[in-house]
This record gives C-alpha cells, structure tokens and sequence, in this order.
C-alpha cells in the first residue's frame, strides 16, 4: 500500500472494493479494454494525474489505467462527490495513491489537487479542467514535461477551448465529452436519472403535479427534463439558445425565461455551465419552500452569496444535503447539496452502465494521446470517430444486440454519384 495518500478511513476499504466490484458488472466495455490494457500496457511508465469523481465507477477506470501501466494518482474533482469506501479500496486494494475526502473544504481540495500535480504527470485527465487550469497559472513548471491530457465534461470543455481561443493552452487535449458515446449517453440518461435521484433522496418529496425548472437544455437538460416529465412533474425549460429553446418547444415543454418560471416553480435545477443561472432577482419573487439544486459541474450556477445577503442569519441544515435559508420577509428556500452537483452530493451519480462508456473513452483517449502526442497541435481535440465507433460496437456486443452490415453493392452505392433514382 502507497503512503501517498488522504482518504477519510482507511478501515473502509473492503466495503469499497464490494462495490467497486457490483459496478464493474455493469461495465463490460470498460472490461474488455482492462483486459487488453494488461497485456499490452500502452501507458507503461506514464505518470499520470487524474482529478476525477472519485465513484465505484471511476475506480474500475483507475484499475484500468494501472492495470495499462500508468504510473496513476487519483484526486477529486468535486469536494462532495467522493465516497469515502471508494477512495480506501483504492488505496488499500489496488495501490493507487489517492486524495479525496467526501466534504473537504477549499483548502484540503486544492491541497489535493497540489498532491496529484506533485506527481510531476506527462498526462492529465480532468472533469472540470481544475488540474489544467491550475497547472497554466500557478505549476507552470510542470509544462514541459507534459505531452497531453483528456477532458471528461461540458464545464472543462468550455474552459479549454477558451485557452485555446486566447492562446493559452501549453499541450493537446482530447474532449472527451465530444464523444457520441459520452454526451449521447452520459450526459443524457445519466444525468438524467441521477438528478432526479439526487433531488429525491435530498428531499423526498414527491415530483408528480409539481413545476419543475429546468435551466439549460443541452444533452444533461433533456436528459433531465425527460425524467421529470416521466415521473409526473410540470417540466418548465429556461433557455439562452434559440435554437435549444425551439426544440424544447417542439418535444412538449414550457418555454420561457427565468423570471417569469422564478414565480411559478416549486423545483428548480440548473445544468448549463454558466454562473448566476438562477440570481438574486429570482430568489426575491421565488415561492416559499422553493427547492434549488444545481447539476453543472460547478457551483456557480446558483448565486447563493446573493441569498445569503438576503436572508436572515445563517441557514438551517434541515435535512442532510438541503441549506434552508429564511429571507428577510420570511420565505424559505432549500438549497441542495450546497450548490454542487446534486447527482454526486447527495447519490452516487450516474449508474455505471453509461459510465462503462464514458471512461471506455477516456482510457482509449488516453492511450490515443501516448501514440499520437507527438502530431498534436496545442488546442482541443474531439475523439477520434473510429475511437466512437469501437465503443458503440462493443457496447452492443455486450448487451448481445446485432445489427446489419452494408453489403458491396450498397457500400458502392454511398459512394457513387452516378446512380440516382
């Protein structure tokens, strides 16, 4: 066992690996790459920093990287989103160094996030593209030795490919978010039911007859309004996009903005990547009781410094995961899982099945950026569609569903243009 590590409890470990072990049956892609990965070991004597969720899911990612050679160490990339089981199993079964504490404040996160960078990585994996940013303003550094990274959400996506744009990004990154595997998948089904898990076992209440606001409708927001709607709530969609807006409206839902959804809403969420989603001016005309949860990656997208100004004194915590803060005229808004991904503060975020796919392609990302480093430029890639394609293929080989195959004549077909009607 490594001696470089922060978990809460060490003892917790056997438990961890069960689960770790229930998770990994879901997640047959992921197997089959691990196994290749063993053999092969196309990350042999790569040190690598991850700062990842760290879930039973993206432990059977870390055994897949260990297992393909790298030299790993595992921080977290959200203070709330760690199980503790997890992260001792990790380091007490499989010697991964890992930092992550479930609830750590600030300081102990970016304390971590030193620890991972101590590492001295020629390869990065972020979600939420912490490590990198940190790395560009205040490891610098560790800059030469670094030959790429991969990217795991929308938020780290976004932040990228403003690096990129400003001229500020110092190697490649593969978004692995881009991935129709990913974002398909992922963003949609598994953000989907793991927000409404989320909210309900915060809460407990029932969404039937309720209107609930969902902010943003990207892959996570459909996802999202989708459950919701499945589960008998009034789905409202606030939206910046036009576009989006437009096929919010044609998929059955009410569109319209914050302000006006603000007065009628009994659950809000926002999933857009963005700040001050949901703001002052919307906390004052909120309902009493108003429930406010936030599934983007950071939590910036609900303004809770501005309710704190507004209410009276400190909130109460009224249930594990819901802040109720009392405004000075006497309303109560619940705030979940202090503004943080409510999927990851209060469940166990996506079930594992998506997540087979989405760490498919980051170990297949990362095993791309060791081959093919060296003809990248510095700015952001999307992965590779054969990379796609194979996940999707051994995905349906998993679930044992066949499809066709295009025959000569219809391949030559596609490929003319001299055959019409």
């Amino acid at each position: 066992m490594s001696d470089n590590y922060d978990i809460k409890d060490i003892n917790q470990a056997e438990g961890g690996r069960r689960r770790i072990d229930w998770a990994e049956r879901e997640m047959p892609v992921l197997r089959q790459i691990r196994e290749r990965f063993a053999k092969e070991k196309p990350l042999k004597g790569i040190r690598m920093s991850a700062c990842l969720h760290v879930t039973t899911e993206t432990a059977n990612l870390a055994r897949t990287l260990h297992e393909g050679g790298a030299d790993l160490v595992l921080t977290a990339s959200n203070p709330l989103s760690t199980q503790d089981d997890v992260a001792a199993a990790l380091v007490n079964m499989y010697e991964i160094p890992t930092y992550a504490i479930k609830g750590e404040d600030n300081v102990t996160y970016y304390k971590h996030i030193g620890a991972a960078l101590d590492h001295k990585p020629q390869m990065t994996m972020d979600d939420g593209a912490d490590l990198v940013s940190t790395i560009h303003k205040e490891r610098r550094e560790l800059l030469p030795n670094i030959i790429g990274g991969t990217e795991e959400t929308t938020t780290g996506v976004i932040r990228l490919r403003a690096m990129a744009a400003d001229k500020m990004l110092n190697f490649p990154v593969i978004a692995v978010n881009d991935a129709m595997t990913k974002h398909f998948f992922d963003n949609r089904y598994g953000t989907g039911q793991s927000t409404i898990d989320g909210i309900v076992r915060a809460t407990n209440v029932l969404l039937a007859g309720k209107r609930f606001v969902v902010a943003g409708y990207g892959w996570c927001g459909r996802g999202l309004a989708s459950r919701a709607r499945g589960m008998g709530a009034i789905v409202i969609v606030t939206e910046v996009d036009p576009l989006k807006a437009l096929e919010a409206v044609m998929d059955g839902f009410e569109v319209m903005p914050m302000e006006e959804a603000a007065k009628i809403g009994d659950i809000f969420c926002t999933l857009t990547g963005d700040i001050n989603v949901v703001d002052r001016k919307h906390f004052e005309i909120m309902k009493d009781g108003a429930i406010v949860a936030n599934s983007g990656h950071f939590n910036v997208e609900i303004n809770i410094p501005a309710l704190e100004k507004m209410s009276k004194g400190k909130p109460n915590l009224v249930r594990p995961f819901v802040d109720q803060y009392v405004t000075q005229d006497g309303r109560k808004i619940n705030i979940l899982g202090e503004g943080r991904l409510i999927n990851l503060a209060s469940a166990e975020g996506h079930p594992a099945s998506v997540m087979d796919m989405s760490f498919a392609n980051q170990a297949l990302a990362a095993e791309y950026m060791v081959k093919n480093a060296s003809k990248l430029e510095k700015k952001v890639y999307s992965v590779p569609e054969e990379i796609d394609a194979e996940i999707a293929r051994l995905k349906l080989q998993a679930m044992g569903v066949k499809i066709d195959a295009l025959t000569d004549e219809q391949l030559k077909y596609l490929n003319s243009w001299q055959e019409g009607t």
